[in-house]
């Protein structure tokens, strides 16, 4: 059974790096002093969650369902993962408004709901 690669050390936290490769094929071993990427030092339940998250292209309404969590928890997960991953803050770029045709999209594919699109079709 192979083990997955730990990011953090178990026992003061810390972060790990790796110190040695291996070819299963040839035997050779290359050792030095290699660093993760910022996903390996995510913890496990992150990881699913990014996953998750990419898998429905970044749909919240469909990581909510996939998960059976509610929108609060979604957004606390995002925000989590943003954190962990070196990032300070969230920069939100203000989106433009959507045309009547997206909006009425949008609903038909339940990724806004009618009261969502009631404002956003008054505020045009």
């Amino acid at each position: 059974m192979k083990k997955r690669l730990l990011g953090v050390c178990p026992i003061c936290n810390e972060k790990l790096f790796v110190s040695e490769l291996s070819c299963n094929a040839c035997g050779t071993k290359i050792q030095g002093e290699f660093n993760l990427s910022r996903f390996d030092y995510l913890t496990v339940e992150q990881q699913n969650f990014a996953l998750v998250f990419l898998k429905n292209a970044g749909n919240i309404k469909g990581v909510e369902k996939e998960l059976n969590i509610s929108y609060p928890t979604v957004k606390k997960n995002i925000d989590d993962i943003i954190k962990s991953l070196g990032f300070d803050a969230v920069t939100i770029i203000p989106e433009e408004k959507m045309t009547r045709e997206e909006i009425l999209r949008a609903l038909k594919n339940k990724e806004i709901s009618f009261e969502t699109a009631e404002k956003m079709l008054k505020e045009l």
